[in-house]
């Protein structure tokens, strides 16, 4: 991997890092408990149970990503950085790019 894509690489985490953190402020407003003295219907109620318990999924699995998005770029200036942790081939600068927290290549995550 060349610097310039190392470079290029390491600001696309962060901005990941940045849309994951709004992410969160948003989806943590959307979790909050449905209060039993809303006056609204029974239907709306059950329908705002479930949005919350689809929302609660989202903000699970975007501290996820949040998280090893953090790691990733906590090791993007070491020389193991775009390598497949399990087979040690180069990971494709497409898929880094579109997925920055990846640490196997496509072969070795399909497996």
């Amino acid at each position: 991997m060349t610097d310039e894509e190392r470079s290029k690489l390491k600001e696309i985490i962060r901005e990941h890092i940045a849309k994951a953190e709004s992410d969160i402020t948003e989806l943590t407003e959307l979790v909050k408990p449905v209060s039993l003295d809303a006056s609204i219907g029974r239907i709306s109620r059950m329908d705002a149970i479930n949005n919350k318990a689809i929302n609660e999924e989202a903000l699970r699995k975007t501290k996820k990503r949040l998280q090893k998005l953090e790691n990733v770029l906590g090791i993007a200036d070491s020389k193991d950085f775009g390598l497949c942790v399990k087979c040690k081939a180069p990971i494709p600068f497409g898929r880094l790019e579109f997925m920055p927290e990846s640490r196997t290549c496509v072969r070795c995550a399909r497996r």
